[in-house]
Order: structure tokens, then C-alpha cells, then sequence
């Protein structure tokens, strides 16, 4: 293996520019994920679409990301940082022109999913970047503004693509064409800013095998998780078939792992205790961040009548949660040095925020909503990217990439699948509370004349209340449930050791044991 550094350590300044360039793109590639949420109704009536393809316009992106993460992060250990972000720019804005110029919903859902592959590698390349250019004791406050942008994206995309669709001189394409000129700006930025050591090493052997099993296992189970309780039941023969095919294919894959010589999730780092706690609580922390922005949007505009660009507004708490709890912790992180008593606290405070929102109703103070938004967004932007972190610090940078993807696929796999099992509790608690408010009205249970319940405009006004109440008060329900699972993110970061953040880019060579001679 030969390695060269043709490159000084970067100043704050070069790292803050290289930093604009990585945040810009991040960003777009996160707000194409979200975009669509409030735009999607127009999208697929435009595209004359099925409700089973409504649904695949968002899994497609989320599956083709997840499933690639890990395998641009151990891209990231064996080549190139820097090129491989320019190549995962390049495949998002393809991705998106194409999604832009979709003239029906299965051209749509393909090149979302082409699209995907670009945001997963852009997911965990930018952090795997950032690991290398900045030791883990000085990157507590650069995270926080990595964790900022990933808050504003994930809440301020809905808002974005309700008033791109409100807007008739821009119409639904430009949902996916807004973020192709950001993009393409934010190449050459790095094209100039960013300065990296090249890792170069000879006999290098990609494990196509494992990624392939891993990609395979992971799409088999999303799959599932996006039609369950919507096309078959839970406890069905399909059911037992997904997940029984997705768990023999993970587990060839750790078995495949486990046996070659460069494993895309290299099995030793996994079973670390930091490493393996911190994914435990990541998907508490997924959880949240996905969860939480769908279904407060749907609580306002179902449950409260607000537009998706007043929904949008008023979720600003939890936005303005993140950003500040994000770059207010990173830097005491990086003054203190000391990292898991601000994870302990973030993950409490998401507990309690949870709680908070576990008694909204259809009537509850805005207010209340609010700073119960504000403490869920506290909570996530004090432990999301200091989870990563923590990780960071324990692994040498030659494993940096695999790291910091392992934990990124574990946060959005989390999130993805809470937020379909939330979605279905979600449905079925509103389909009893709406078929016994109609009973105990007297209305008849046809007089919505076959209109769907989200499609209020459709119903008399008498349904219209009861719908938005069935809503409104079922929401409290997934957030209970919530509240829940965060504390199990809660145990594994108390479980976690104390540990100083290093102030190196790279671990210190283990010392050489002098032999002992006896005589």
C-alpha cells in the first residue's frame, strides 16, 4: 500500500470553503427526499398514476440511497474522496433532469431511483469528506453545521414543494429541477476548495459479492415495509416470504463479510461497543428526524386544515431546534472535548419532546405544539451527527468511510421502516376513530359519495369535521409510540464509555511490544 499526501493540513478558512461546497450539495440532495411529501398529489394526478405508484415515487429514491450507503462509504476507504463526491453530484443532477422531464409516473419512479444512488453517496461521502479533513476534537462545531443543513432540508423541503406546486408559471417539475443549478454550483466550488490527501493503495479488491447481498437483503425489506397493511396483512404468506428471503440474504451477507479480505461493513468495527450502541440509538434518532417532519405535516394540513406552505411554517420549531441545538453543542463538544454526556442529554430531551407531542389533539394550543416541536428538534440536533462522531473517534481514518456510512444506513434503514410501521398504526387508528364518530353522528357511512378521506374538499361538511378530528387525535397515538422507542436510544447512549475526542486526523500507531528476555 502506498499512500500521498500532497496536501498541507487545511486553515479554518479552506475547510469553512470547502465546507460551503459539501453543505450545498448535501442539502439538495436531502431536500430532493422531502420535496416531494406535499407536492406528490399533483405530481402523480399530472402523470395519470396508480396509488401503488404514488407510493413507489418516494420509496424508489430512499431504497436505491440506502442500499448504496455502505457501499460508497468502503468506495470512499479504497479511492479517491474527492472524485467519488464529484461522481455522486453528477449522478444526482442526471437523476433529477430525468425526474424533471418524466412524462409518466414508471419514468418518474425510474430515474428516482437512479437518483437515489447520487444522494446515498452524497449522504455519507460528505461526512466521510469532513472526517478527513478535520481531527474529531475540532469537528464537534462543524458538525453542528452539517446537522443544521440536514434539519433545514428535512423540514424545509415540504414547504418548498408546497409553494413550487402553488406557484402555476413554475409547476410540480421543478421540484426536481430546483436543486440541478445548486448542485452544479456546488461542484465546481469543490472543484477549487477542496484539498484532501489521496489514499492510494495497489491490489485493491472490492467485495462485490457482500455489497450485492447487502443491496439485495435491505431493497427486499423495504419493499415489504412499503406495501404491508396496504396490499397484504401483516401476518400473511407474503409477509413471511420478504422477510424471510431479506433475513437469509443479510445474513449470507454477514457470513460473506465475515470471510473476505476488504468486507464492505467490515464486521470488526460493527462490533465495537461505541459503534454498536451508537447504531442503536440512530435509529431512534432516524426515527425522529424522518417521522417526525411527515406526520406534523400531516397533522396540520389533515388535522388542523392548514395549506402545505402553512404547514410548512409551522413546523419551524423543530427546525429552529436542530439548527440551534446543533451548532450550540458542537461547539461546547469541541471546547469540553467530551462527547457522551451531550448525546445522554439530546436523547433524553427527544423523550420528552415525543411525550409532549404523545397529547396533541385536534384542538391543542399551537403553542404547546410548538415547543414540544422545539424539544424533539433539541433533542435530534444534539445527538444525530454526534452519534456519527462518536463513531469517528474510535476507527482509523483508512476505516473512516465504512464507519461513517454504517451508521448513516443504519439512521435512514431506522427511519424508513418507523416510519412505515408508524404510517399503518397511523391508518388504522383513524379508520375506527372515523367509522365510530360517523356512527355515533348518525351519518351514513356511503355519504362521502366514494371520495378518499384525503380528499376533504370532496366531503360534506359534517365529514369533514369528523375526518379532521380522526386525524388530529390519532396523531398523539404515533407519538406515544415514539416516545417509546426513543428511550431505548436513551439506555444505549448511557451505555456508552466516556471518551476523549482525539485531536488527530488518524489513530496513534499502537506501540511496539519489546520483547522480554530471560536468562
Amino acid at each position: 500500500m502506498s499512500q500521498t499526501k500532497t496536501e498541507e493540513p487545511m486553515s479554518h478558512r479552506q475547510i469553512l470553503e470547502a465546507l460551503s461546497g459539501l453543505l450545498l450539495v448535501l442539502f439538495v440532495a436531502m431536500v430532493s427526499s422531502t420535496i416531494v411529501s406535499t407536492a406528490l398529489p399533483k405530481i402523480i394526478g399530472a402523470l395519470n398514476g396508480t396509488q401503488s405508484q404514488y407510493t413507489w415515487v418516494v420509496t424508489a429514491t430512499l431504497l436505491t440511497a440506502t442500499a448504496s450507503t455502505p457501499i460508497w462509504g468502503k468506495l470512499a476507504d479504497l479511492y479517491n474522496k474527492k472524485l467519488l463526491v464529484q461522481i455522486s453530484i453528477v449522478v444526482f443532477v442526471v437523476g433529477s433532469i430525468l425526474a424533471g422531464l418524466a412524462q409518466n409516473a414508471g419514468e418518474l419512479i425510474a430515474a428516482r431511483a437512479f437518483q437515489g444512488i447520487g444522494v446515498g453517496g452524497l449522504q455519507a461521502l460528505v461526512q466521510v469528506v469532513i472526517a478527513a479533513m478535520i481531527p474529531p476534537r475540532e469537528r464537534g462545531r462543524y458538525n453542528g453545521y452539517l446537522g443544521g443543513v440536514m434539519a433545514v432540508a428535512t423540514v424545509g423541503g415540504p414547504l418548498l414543494g408546497g409553494v413550487i406546486v402553488d406557484t402555476s408559471w413554475l409547476g410540480w417539475r421543478w421540484c426536481f429541477f430546483v436543486g440541478v443549478p445548486i448542485a452544479v454550483i456546488a461542484l465546481f466550488v469543490l472543484q477549487k476548495t477542496l484539498h484532501i490527501a489521496t489514499l492510494r493503495r495497489d491490489n485493491v479488491k472490492i467485495d462485490y459479492l457482500g455489497a450485492s447481498l447487502i443491496a439485495a437483503g435491505v431493497s427486499v425489506l423495504l419493499i415489504w415495509v412499503s406495501f404491508v397493511d396496504g396490499s397484504f396483512a401483516w401476518l400473511s404468506w407474503q409477509t413471511f416470504a420478504m422477510v424471510g428471503a431479506g433475513l437469509v440474504l443479510l445474513a449470507l451477507a454477514v457470513w460473506v463479510e465475515a470471510r473476505t479480505a476488504e468486507p464492505v461493513v467490515p464486521l470488526d468495527i460493527v462490533r465495537q461497543r461505541t459503534t454498536a450502541l451508537s447504531i442503536i440509538a440512530s435509529l431512534s434518532v432516524g426515527m425522529a428526524m424522518f417521522g417526525g417532519a411527515v406526520f406534523l405535516g400531516q397533522y396540520f394540513q389533515i388535522g388542523r386544515g392548514y395549506t402545505p406552505t402553512e404547514a410548512g411554517l409551522l413546523t419551524i420549531p423543530m427546525m429552529a431546534g436542530v439548527l440551534g441545538a446543533s451548532i450550540v453543542v458542537g461547539r461546547l463538544i469541541t471546547r469540553s472535548g467530551n462527547i457522551k454526556p451531550y448525546i445522554v442529554a439530546g436523547t433524553v430531551i427527544l423523550v420528552l419532546g415525543f411525550a409532549a407531542l404523545a397529547t396533541i389533539d385536534h384542538q391543542t394550543s399551537l403553542v404547546y405544539v410548538g415547543a414540544a416541536m422545539f424539544l424533539v428538534g433539541v433533542g435530534v440536533g444534539s445527538s444525530m451527527q454526534n452519534l456519527v462522531l462518536a463513531v469517528q473517534n474510535t476507527v482509523p481514518l483508512k476505516d473512516i468511510g465504512a464507519a461513517s456510512s454504517t451508521i448513516a444506513f443504519f439512521r435512514s434503514l431506522g427511519g424508513t421502516i418507523g416510519v412505515s410501521v408508524l404510517g399503518a398504526v397511523l391508518a388504522r387508528r383513524v379508520t375506527d376513530n372515523i367509522t365510530h364518530a360517523l356512527a355515533a353522528a348518525g351519518v351514513p357511512a356511503g355519504s362521502g359519495g366514494g371520495a378518499s378521506n384525503l380528499n376533504l374538499n370532496a366531503l360534506p361538511p359534517a365529514v369533514q369535521h369528523i375526518v379532521r378530528a380522526a386525524y388530529g387525535d390519532a396523531t398523539g397515538h404515533i407519538f406515544l409510540i415514539s416516545a417509546g422507542i426513543a428511550l431505548v436510544g436513551v439506555l444505549a447512549a448511557a451505555l456508552m464509555r466516556p471518551t476523549a475526542l482525539r485531536s488527530t486526523l488518524d489513530l496513534a500507531a499502537p506501540a511496539e511490544k519489546v520483547p522480554v528476555t530471560t536468562r
